[in-house]
């Protein structure tokens, strides 16, 4: 299209170009009358031209626009992503009064299911919010959860089409076992998409810079008044001043599970450069990490910003898990496998807490309240962590099958 059609439109949103693939750009030009003026331009129009008609009218006429030029430029976007890009321009050209255009559930899909407070966190991969190709099957990966991102990877300009996009893409895509997450943004900004969300399938919210309790609490306020459903919180930790509110971040609110540390942010804040060997954070980290153990949550990790460096991810994990630390952040799906594997249990650690498991499966069948190993009595809580080191395993690929008694 030329400039001056571009400057054109009062209300747009999504991307346009001829290598856009899976998405779309739509315009809205308000007008006095004359009813609605379409215009269509798709990769695949031949063969849905009149399907993507139809779902413009639809969509216009649940939004309550009815006088218009309405342009719709497809790259092969699936109908969530058309709909989520339609209603971001609606509202940017101002009509604002009307219905959601949400998308069907997939079939098998549960919204309502809340994910487990202590559930694996090994692995997050993030996913830029205003990129809908990166997230319709990003459930393949194999990571233990999936972060739809609103912040750092989405530009000033796209936040509020970012937002409506990742609702559609939490409704309308399978993932796969994946833990549904959502990075927001600081402040006001992050608490208005907690309140926009929270009621569409997200299972956790990760909320970024988080520098007092006083802002934890202000996002599970707003997360019960948006939702009654289980929804947890991870708060990450990108500054000297979050460090050392640590522990009280940590205990701020009954629906944290895990604690992070982003560390590009903190050594910036610090005014120094992050380094491969890690020296200038190792307070920080050591820190945070047992922030999240005195509150009874799980210790995440930063990511680690070298895709090409295998080797040097499984090394930063290595030292990770040695901190206490249970997991870390993907910004790559080829980092994935190495986190899994770095932070798989030690297999002699394994054996022993299979014959642990087994000892508590013989005296449960048996109706004992006391579990014991050769001569020795175990612990409740040594063979909780048992139990968990097992499942830990079994999903590692360790062990293919539940323990025997």
């Amino acid at each position: 299209m030329e400039a001056t059609d571009r400057k054109s439109w009062l209300g747009t949103a999504g991307t346009r170009g001829a290598d856009v693939r899976s998405d779309c750009w739509v315009g809205i030009e308000p007008r006095d009358a004359g009813g609605l003026q379409l215009e269509l331009e798709s990769t695949v129009e031949a063969y849905y031209g009149k399907d993507l008609s139809a779902q413009l009218l639809t969509g216009l006429g649940a939004l309550g626009v009815h006088d218009a030029r309405v342009r719709l430029e497809d790259g092969g976007a699936l109908p969530w992503v058309i709909d989520a890009r339609l209603e971001a321009a609606a509202h940017a050209a101002g009509f604002t009064g009307g219905r959601k255009l949400l998308p069907e559930v997939p079939p098998g899909e549960d919204l309502t299911a809340a994910s487990k407070p202590d559930r694996f966190r090994r692995s997050r991969l993030y996913l830029p919010g205003s990129q809908p190709k990166l997230s319709q099957n990003a459930g393949l990966y194999g990571a233990d959860g999936l972060i739809l991102d609103l912040e750092d990877s989405v530009a000033p300009a796209e936040k509020a089409s970012a937002r409506i996009l990742v609702r559609n893409a939490l409704i309308a895509n399978r993932f796969d076992g994946a833990e549904r997450m959502v990075r927001v943004n600081q402040g006001a900004l992050g608490l208005e998409e907690i309140k926009a969300l929270a009621a569409h399938g997200v299972q956790l919210f990760l909320l970024p810079k988080i520098e007092t309790a006083a802002e934890v609490r202000a996002a599970e306020q707003t997360l019960i008044a948006a939702t009654d459903r289980d929804v947890w919180l991870m708060p990450i930790i990108e500054s000297a001043r979050g460090v050392v509110n640590a522990a009280e971040i940590a205990a701020a609110s009954q629906r944290n599970v895990a604690l992070t540390i982003g560390l590009e942010d903190y050594t910036a804040d610090l005014g120094t450069a992050r380094t491969v060997g890690g020296a200038e954070s190792l307070w920080a980290r050591s820190m945070v990490a047992n922030a999240a153990k005195s509150a009874g949550l799980q210790a995440i990790d930063s990511v680690f910003s070298d895709v090409g460096d295998e080797a040097g991810l499984e090394e930063s994990c290595r030292e990770a898990k040695a901190l206490g630390y249970e997991g870390k952040g993907c910004i790559h799906p080829r980092q994935i496998a190495v986190v899994h594997r770095a932070f798989a249990p030690d297999p002699v650690a394994v054996a022993r807490a299979l014959k642990i498991a087994a000892a508590f499966e013989e005296a449960t069948a048996q109706g004992l309240g006391v579990v014991s190993l050769g001569t020795k009595m175990i612990d409740p809580p040594v063979v909780k962590r048992a139990l968990a080191l097992v499942e830990l395993a079994r999903r590692s690929g360790m062990i293919q099958d539940e323990v025997e008694a």
